[in-house]
């Protein structure tokens, strides 16, 4: 291996360190849109920094004993979200994982909270055409069973994005391959853990 690659690997591998160490017992969550990538992007970074990576879609199935469909079809939305809040809060006592999260999650302003105290939030924001493009791969998007997914999904883009952009941090997701979306987000956590780091006075990270 070429020295300037080794160094390079060593730079990188020592900024990683540094920034699980400075993220201690929090995680990193990843919120956005369905179709945005958090899962994909969220099993590469998890990888990359030596994290379990956690999906609360996953988790919530697992303590409903049924499939996220079944659930808002035989239990609605509403107790949906309350569960989904449950769980999330749960997960983040786990600490530290890369976490990523339901469409619907950050909307809840206690999830909010909780995310803001006890994890770095990342968005990945998609742009309309990039999310229609991977959502027709599935069938199995429950906000999505309407007469016109699109514009159903232009609404929701409408009432979330604000909210999303309350985020530590946003990257934006496209069609890139995965590591550099992962490389994006750990630039911007950096980025954004050293200003915290130097209002308190404390030695930035490398």
């Amino acid at each position: 291996m070429p020295d300037a690659v080794l160094h390079n690997k060593m730079a990188a591998s020592q900024q990683d360190g540094a920034l699980v160490a400075a993220l201690g017992r929090r995680s990193i969550v990843l919120v956005g849109m369905m179709g945005a990538g958090k899962s994909s992007v969220g099993r590469k970074l998890a990888s990359r920094l030596g994290l379990a990576f956690v999906d609360a879609d996953s988790k919530i199935e697992e303590a409903a004993g049924m499939s996220i469909p079944d659930i808002f079809e035989t239990r609605g939305e509403a107790e949906f979200r309350s569960g989904e809040a449950r769980v999330i809060a749960r997960l983040l006592d786990g600490g530290p994982q890369v976490l990523a999260t339901g469409g619907g999650a950050f909307m809840n302003s206690d999830t909010r909270t909780l995310i803001r105290t006890k994890a770095m939030s990342v968005w990945l924001k998609a742009d309309f055409d990039v999310l229609m493009k991977r959502i027709k791969r599935r069938s199995d998007r429950p906000m999505l069973k309407t007469a016109d997914p699109a514009a159903t999904l232009k609404h929701l883009m409408d009432v979330r994005y604000p909210v999303y952009a309350e985020a530590d941090v946003t990257v934006e997701s496209r069609e890139v391959v995965h590591e550099v979306i992962v490389e994006e987000i750990l630039d911007r956590l950096r980025s954004a853990m050293n200003a915290g780091l130097e209002q308190t006075g404390l030695e930035k990270m490398p």
